[in-house]
């Protein structure tokens, strides 16, 4: 009855309990880090720009319409390195940038990033 009310869509996790996106109305939360542990910083980025990518599109958005993002890092040493990879990520229109936040973190083993971003879905 409550999804009838409250109709929430899930974008399937990794891991049992979780889901890597969900949307309500036109909200969309997505969170991801890279699959594979093995890959050096550049290479985990890449793999969580995609993944976000892949969740945004699969709950009929994208990254034009990114509201905020939450970057965690192993370490901020990393952080200019982020910036870099962030600003190929985003592009160069001012319009679509989200507000953002980049912070340390203690992190599962492996990972070295994981970004949450909320954006709107286009009506």
């Amino acid at each position: 009855m409550d999804d009838i009310l409250f109709p929430i869509e899930r974008a399937s996790g990794v891991a049992p309990g979780r889901s890597s996106g969900s949307a309500y109305g036109n909200l969309v939360w997505a969170v991801a880090t890279s699959d594979d542990k093995q890959l050096e910083l550049r290479g985990q980025i890449a793999a969580a720009f995609a993944k976000i990518d892949r969740l945004l599109a699969e709950l009929k958005t994208d990254k034009r319409y990114l509201l905020s993002a939450n970057v965690l890092l192993s370490d901020l040493k990393h952080k200019k390195a982020f910036d870099s990879a962030w600003k190929e990520w985003i592009g160069d229109n001012p319009h679509h940038w989200p507000q953002r936040a980049c912070v340390g973190a203690i992190l599962s083993p492996g990972t070295l990033v994981e970004i949450a971003v909320v954006a709107a879905r286009p009506s």
